[in-house]
């Protein structure tokens, strides 16, 4: 079955408690949290004292995927704020190798996300190196966005990337996911599935999270 990790972006931050218990309740594995610095992306999410917040509302992984610049910079506080992984983007990193390190020494499991226009094989030296891979299906910045159907492809190159070096990483997409697309999104190679608008906007969350979660 696939790990489910709901984007708290699209939740209502006005009941964040019970939003958070929402998940604790469901199918959910991880809480998945965005951080957008408006540098790197054009928007603003949220920090260190949500995040800390919610790690106090759960023992389910907090996975923080950084959409940010200097993301070196950061990484001790979110540690400190209860992340589990943390992804940084490939593209927002001129010392990638060093970055993965730093994430790894701070015993944080290390991911790498990578925009729908990055070739999967700009992974190739350091995917020994990670636990997983943040594939962006839609541009970030902003929630709501329709899946770009090319990511199909990247998820299988990938996957036979993984399977050929007979490595332990899983591969996470993120951006349109819904309950259609998520079968053919598990059929490609993916591990984890994040999925905003598709939870939080749904008519019963939990029913969603379950339907994703037993997608096949």
């Amino acid at each position: 079955m696939p790990i489910i990790a709901p984007s708290l972006l699209s939740s209502n931050f006005l009941r964040l408690e019970e939003e958070c218990k929402m998940l604790n309740e469901s199918e959910a594995d991880w809480f998945h949290l965005d951080v957008m610095d408006g540098r790197f992306v054009p928007n603003i999410s949220f920090g260190f004292p949500i995040i800390e917040h919610i790690r106090k509302a759960t023992t389910k992984i907090c996975d923080v995927h950084l959409m940010i610049l200097e993301p070196e910079r950061y990484a001790e506080a979110f540690k400190a704020a209860g992340a589990d992984q943390l992804s940084v983007h490939i593209e927002a990193c001129v010392h990638l190798h060093r970055n993965i390190q730093q994430i790894k020494s701070l015993d944080m499991k290390a991911g790498v996300a990578i925009n729908p226009h990055t070739p999967v094989s700009l992974l190739q030296d350091v995917l020994g190196d990670i636990d997983l891979v943040c594939m962006m299906s839609v541009n970030p910045g902003f929630g709501g966005q329709k899946f770009i159907p090319r990511t199909l492809d990247k998820i299988t190159e990938l996957r036979r990337m993984i399977d050929d070096n007979k490595l332990n990483v899983l591969i996470e997409v993120d951006g349109g996911v819904t309950i259609e697309n998520a079968g053919a999104i598990i059929d490609a190679g993916a591990h984890a599935l994040v999925a905003g608008n598709t939870v939080f906007k749904s008519s019963d969350p939990t029913k969603t999270i379950s339907q994703l979660k037993h997608i096949r």
